[in-house]
């Protein structure tokens, strides 16, 4: 497949310099570029005709796959009824359905439901949250975050300085104040015998920074169960166990962001419920409404949404124009329903166990280190060599455009890639979707060693 600024048509590279795309400079862009025209399923079409295997839906938003008829339905007809509710007066009576439909699911009593318009405004909108609660509850001390290190909880300005990804956000510097940050565990592997005691040892340097913080000054620990940015980082559940019993110990809110694992993406509904461990809060987007709308939601303890009630105490002092949308909140509840009508989330479980013993088999062409994960969100670390281990991002770098040039839609970081396609993908598409990251890795290794 060609590749190069010469597909783009003159018009589109001067539309291209009018705007900025995300985390790429145009010159690497244009190297490479893809534009896209359709998508259906599994696939997307660019404005050639050339087909691509979508193997992260979209990024890890597309939970259906992409143009889902029972979505796009529930779109038209709110549409046809009702595309804006006045958020200064009152709301919607679909978006109370969507209160209803996502509480019915949440793990423990994470019951109070609040619409958002993506992962970033929820997350967002969690943290503020959390300090105002402890406002409310006189402990107006206790306004600091403890994070991780790769991790990655979103742009705006709270979210990004929860995030401990440090080229997106130096530029933006100085940021919020009350950020903290600890290692997650995969950066203590080589000095442990095992996965289990290296676990064990990082999740005890969030108590660590607890204590010497003064724990009446620490609000929360937010964290995504399973971090993609890190590389598909995969902690055991007795991390998440020792975690929930230190932030209970010192009074401490647990937030997951579920922005990628939540909906039915590791094998349940929730990660939370994959690990068997209820956080205080969950933050959603993505595949909420599988790619059709800009919709997130903000899960929270019921007990902790009553202090915001009662007639002596203040309301959430936060908003947006487009929180609770009534077309967002449709598209919410028809993915859902979707979801556990056709048992998606149990189904991700299984087709993850086929997903892996396939990307296992990659180890052969000895440039794989590990691969990690749950259900159908899974990576692969890439290295020179299994005997040193050491980092291979010229393979990482190759790879993105050869699986670009086999029509293959990958999540490549210079040291590692992970997948995660729609949750309607079947065996045969798991195995079409492997044949082709083989062939990719293939070209790549031959472009790298020349």
């Amino acid at each position: 497949m060609d590749t190069g600024a010469a597909m783009i048509s003159d018009r589109y590279q001067k539309l291209l310099r009018q705007t900025f795309l995300d985390y790429q400079h145009h010159d690497t862009f244009f190297d490479n570029p893809l534009i896209v025209e359709r998508a259906k399923g599994l696939h997307y079409w660019d404005v050639e005709g050339r087909r691509y295997f979508d193997a992260i839906a979209g990024v890890y938003a597309a939970t259906l796959g992409h143009g889902h008829p029972r979505v796009i339905e529930a779109i038209r007809l709110q549409l046809e009824k009702l595309s804006f509710a006045p958020p200064m007066h009152g709301t919607a009576d679909v978006t109370l359905e969507f209160v209803d439909r996502i509480s019915a699911v949440t793990p423990g009593t994470l019951n109070f439901v609040k619409s958002f318009g993506g992962g970033s405004e929820s997350v967002e909108a969690a943290l503020k949250f959390a300090r105002q609660y402890f406002r409310q509850t006189d402990r107006p001390g206790k306004f600091k975050f403890i994070s991780r290190y790769h991790g990655y909880h979103g742009a705006t300005f709270g979210a990004m300085a929860a995030s401990g990804t440090g080229p997106r956000k130096s530029a933006f510097e100085p940021g919020p104040t009350g950020f903290l940050k600890v290692f997650a565990p995969n950066h203590y592997r080589d000095d442990f015998s095992d996965w289990e005691q290296c676990n064990r040892f990082a999740a005890r340097q969030f108590e660590d920074v607890i204590v010497h913080e003064d724990p009446s000054t620490v609000a929360g620990v937010i964290l995504e169960p399973v971090s993609n940015t890190g590389g598909v980082i995969t902690p055991t559940q007795e991390y998440f166990q020792i975690l929930r019993e230190i932030c209970d110990r010192y009074d401490v809110l647990l937030i997951f962001d579920e922005i990628i694992t939540g909906w039915g993406r590791t094998g349940e509904m929730f990660a939370a419920q994959t690990y068997d461990v209820i956080p205080d809060m969950i933050c959603s987007g993505k595949g909420l409404s599988s790619g059709t709308m800009p919709l997130g939601a903000m899960m929270a303890r019921r007990d902790m949404a009553e202090c915001f009630q009662q007639a002596d105490k203040d309301n959430f002092a936060h908003g947006h124009t487009y929180a609770g949308h009534p077309v967002g909140c449709a598209a919410g509840i028809a993915v859902v329903e979707q979801i556990i009508e056709d048992r998606l989330d149990k189904r991700a479980g299984e087709l993850g166990e086929r997903l892996a013993a396939r990307l296992e088999k990659l180890k052969r062409h000895g440039v794989v280190r590990e691969v990690r994960g749950k259900g159908l969100l899974r990576g692969v670390e890439l290295v020179r060599d299994t005997e040193s281990n050491e980092p291979f991002p010229e393979l990482g770098l190759a790879l993105k455009k050869t699986a670009l040039a086999n029509g293959l839609l990958l999540r490549v970081d210079p040291s590692w890639f992970a997948v995660g396609p729609a949750l309607i993908i079947d065996e045969a598409g798991i195995d079409e979707m492997c044949d082709l990251i083989d062939r990719s890795l293939v070209d790549a290794l031959a472009t790298v060693r020349g």
